[in-house]
């Protein structure tokens, strides 16, 4: 382990706060828990997306530099070169010395770009890449699914083969790395962890439990996206029988590009037993899954580690959850929710039916899952293998 010498991480994530987002969140609170050690001055460089302050010092030691960038399509941001107030801050930036530069997610801009920041000078830099997808792009568009197959097999492969180290966010994205990318890279699983500080001090939302008093509240919080499956949610919430829906209300919080689909898809049902909140702030996210007594994770394949998932488990929910997202691998074998087969409307209508009979089952898991998470996501023990990874990297 590296003790006094100093170590100059800057990292190059597709998205940074205030853009919502799991990622977003990964990376604030990995820089926040690895600056506690002061031998770690990190910087972050990310789009201005939405427009936010261009430089700005977040925790101790963390400083956040945001450049100009538009996006392409909805959800991949693009740096805006012709830009003259991207070249400025990009060459001062180039200046400056480093250690290690970390990118996060393959298909965004911002780790090409990170990579060309690594390798592309005199004196490389060690590159570490996290990964946090487990499967290829899958929208409304064909056209974007078709590009972004092709850049993924060209430019993220790549991304891959350059990187002095890999990092997968669970066990799924590790499989998916080695059978789509490189078969023969080792690649260290490192999973991520939740800032408890942030949720402990937040209270339930008084106004969803006074309005929906003596109901079981079903709730789901992502980005609004095809592949988060919540138009399966949606089936499985309607197709329930009615003596089942009448002990109920679902309650869909977020925002993406699939709002009036999911909410055409709702029907007769919005703003009766069904309920659309938008796009909400952490906190707003936290409060809701406090007053909330199932949460459903309804995704398809594709993503590494949902986060709204475990701060679901850390509210005390009980769960319902795809396989999919990491959530077989955080479910499996520690009795806190129902893990399904699939995201089919028809399994999902099974886990809702099975919790919201069993109201014993529904507390035991929701308290199971809290414990969980306790002692398994606490940041203090993922900083410590972040540490070892990177004083490795830097002793080769």
């Amino acid at each position: 382990m590296i003790k006094k010498k100093s170590v100059k991480l800057i990292i190059f994530p597709g998205y940074f706060l205030p853009h919502i987002g799991g990622l977003e969140t990964h990376i604030d609170e990995l820089s926040k828990f690895l600056s506690k050690d002061s031998k770690f001055n990190i910087t972050i460089f990310a789009p201005n997306i939405p427009n936010a302050k261009k430089r700005e010092i977040i925790h101790k030691n963390v400083e956040v530099i945001r450049y100009p960038a538009f996006e392409i399509v909805s959800n991949y941001p693009f740096p805006k070169f012709w830009n003259y107030g991207f070249w400025k801050v990009f060459i001062k930036l180039y200046s400056r010395e480093f250690n290690v530069v970390m990118t996060r997610t393959r298909f965004f801009s911002n780790t090409a770009l990170g990579l060309f920041f690594a390798k592309f000078r005199l004196k490389r830099i060690k590159l570490i890449h996290g990964e946090h997808g487990s499967g290829f792009v899958k929208v409304e568009s064909k056209f974007t699914n078709l590009v972004s197959f092709v850049y993924d097999k060209t430019m993220g492969k790549i991304v891959f083969l350059c990187a002095d180290k890999i990092i997968a966010v669970s066990s799924v994205v590790e499989k998916f790395i080695k059978k789509d990318f490189v078969k023969n890279k080792k690649i260290a699983v490192i999973r991520r962890g939740i800032d408890f500080t942030k949720y402990e001090k937040i209270k339930p939302n008084k106004e969803i439990l006074k309005k929906n008093k003596g109901k079981i509240i079903i709730t789901t919080v992502t980005r609004l996206y095809k592949w988060k499956g919540v138009i399966n949610l949606i089936k499985a919430f309607k197709s329930l029988p009615s003596t089942i829906r009448k002990k109920c209300v679902l309650i869909i919080g977020g925002y993406g590009e699939d709002f009036e689909r999911i909410k055409k898809e709702t029907s007769l049902f919005l703003d009766k037993e069904i309920f659309l909140t938008g796009e909400l702030s952490f906190n707003e996210a936290a409060a809701l899954m406090k007053a909330s007594d199932i949460y459903v994770h309804s995704s398809y394949s594709g993503g590494g580690q949902s986060s709204s998932l475990l701060v679901g488990m850390y509210c005390k929910c009980a769960i319902v959850a795809s396989p999919h997202e990491g959530a077989k691998e955080t479910l499996q074998g520690n009795d806190c929710g129902i893990l399904l087969k699939n995201n089919s409307p028809k399994e999902i209508a099974r886990g809702i039916n099975d919790l919201v009979k069993n109201k014993k089952l529904r507390e035991k898991y929701a308290n199971n899952s809290h414990n969980l998470l306790i002692t398994k996501y606490n940041w203090r023990d993922v900083v410590e293998k972040y540490d070892k990874l990177i004083s490795d990297i830097l002793e080769k």
